[in-house]
């Protein structure tokens, strides 16, 4: 999944101003960034985001420079088999080519830095279409374009604020997800246990909805309260919820699925369910098991692929 957000709200706050767009097209080998990320390129030479983790960023900003000042669009490959590898390749090993764009009707167009910003925040995916011969981007597939897919970023809404949430909350932050800690209990639901999170008090089935659950959307249950997890686990499942998982044993989560089979759904609806949530790492204590579940979210994410 590429990481873009920065450079979407980076363009639309300099939105206006002359700026250039170099985006990964294509990888080989041990590449330090994937397909499709950006960076952006504001005439005054300030830059958002990365498109090798520094090994070619130079020789781009120079390229972004020309296209500003009018040159048209156009793609250059880098890589160790190049005679300046050391200078503006990649000593990794890698190779990438790399397209260069003005932000314009011409290259890439600014609203479309609006198009995909709104369509995330109400959780929808947007794949956009470039042109390589003509370095133009459009909204849309197109048949023998370069494809890139903007996906809304990754939440994880956590519904039990116990023990295990306090650990999974600086884990999912760590990897760049967004917490959001669900509970009505409020002596559990406090900004002294999770102060670095959003909090929402309010039943789990009205959350999640609220939330709008997509696939770049994680549900995890921990409360082990009947009437907390059920709700949240049905809320999740009547959505296209990316992963979902419910903490609790074996035994348990087959009296889950019993109950929510009772609730109309089918077995392919309840294989959606991770149960128990998270890896088996053989994790003892809150914290382990907290890992367990972000790589159990990791793989279920990255499956969906």
């Amino acid at each position: 999944m590429n990481d873009n957000g920065a450079v979407i709200r980076k363009a639309i706050e300099w939105q206006g101003a002359p700026m250039a767009l170099a985006t990964v097209i294509s990888t080989w080998g041990s590449a330090p960034r994937p397909r499709g990320s950006h960076m952006l390129v504001h005439q005054d030479g300030r830059l958002e985001g990365s498109i090798s983790g520094g090994c070619v960023e130079t020789d781009v900003l120079q390229r972004a420079a020309e296209v500003i000042a009018g040159r048209p669009a156009h793609m250059h490959r880098y890589g160790v088999a190049d005679g300046d590898a050391w200078e503006v390749g990649l000593p990794c090993g890698g190779e990438i080519a790399v397209l260069v764009q003005p932000i314009s009707e011409t290259g890439f167009p600014p609203h479309l830095f609006d198009l995909v910003s709104k369509a995330n925040e109400a959780g929808r995916a947007v794949t956009l279409s470039t042109d390589l011969a003509t370095g133009q981007t459009r909204e849309g597939e197109a048949e023998g374009a370069f494809l890139n897919r903007y996906d809304p970023p990754r939440r994880l809404l956590i519904v039990g604020a116990v023990q295990i949430a306090q650990s999974l909350v600086p884990l999912a932050q760590a990897i760049g997800v967004t917490p959001i800690v669900i509970d009505p209990r409020g002596r559990f639901l406090t900004a002294e246990r999770f102060p670095n999170a959003e909090l929402d008090d309010r039943w789990p089935d009205e959350a999640i909805a609220a939330h709008h659950p997509g696939e770049s959307t994680a549900v995890v249950t921990l409360s082990h309260d009947i009437k907390i997890d059920d709700p949240a686990l049905i809320a999740a499942l009547n959505a296209p919820t990316g992963y979902i998982a419910a903490l609790g044993s074996r035994r348990s989560h087959a009296a889950r699925l019993d109950r929510l089979t009772a609730e109309g759904f089918d077995a392919d609806a309840l294989a959606r369910i991770d149960g128990p949530a998270g890896l088996d790492i053989g994790a003892i204590g809150p914290a382990e098991i907290a890992l367990s579940i972000t790589a159990g979210m990791i793989a279920g994410f990255n499956a969906g692929k």
